[in-house]
């Protein structure tokens, strides 16, 4: 019983100390910038599209995520899309610009300690189980298909 009402106590210590989150606000802004990440995308798109008539989607496709890629890194070696991740919050972790951020970020933090034990090492810090659970779940799926 004595255990219960402690766990009361810290359930409601905790509850008054969490910061109040404004969920509409939230949302819209994880769904603006997320639109506007993707509308880049869709725009890219298009230009390559429209600039080179003679690549397949398929190519066009990888265009563009190459050009969304490059500009996410460059983006966070500057700074500046951390600052859009604060504002937009959720909506900035749509997949491939997340994924970049996420290979970028530890990279550039651990630099100073060189080029081997910083770089190379950390840069797989966040994206290596990323790298991993892609893997294992492309095989469990395979195996699923090919059993059914």
């Amino acid at each position: 019983m004595n255990e219960l009402k402690r766990n009361q106590h810290y359930n409601a210590y905790v509850e008054a100390k969490l910061p109040k989150t404004h969920f509409i606000s939230s949302l819209s802004k994880a769904f603006l910038v997320g639109g506007i990440i993707c509308a880049f995308g869709q725009l890219f798109f298009d230009l390559y599209s429209y600039f080179f008539p003679n690549l397949s989607e398929s190519e066009i496709s990888a265009c563009m995520l190459i050009t969304i890629i490059v500009i996410t890194q460059f983006l966070t070696a500057i700074g500046v899309y951390d600052k859009i991740g604060a504002f937009g919050g959720a909506g900035s972790v749509i997949p491939i610009t997340g994924y970049a951020n996420s290979m970028c970020s530890p990279a550039l933090e651990f630099k100073r300690e060189g080029i081997i034990y910083g770089i190379c090492v950390k840069i797989f810090t966040i994206a290596g189980p990323v790298i991993v659970v892609g893997i294992v779940g492309s095989v469990i799926v395979g195996l699923i298909y090919f059993i059914i």
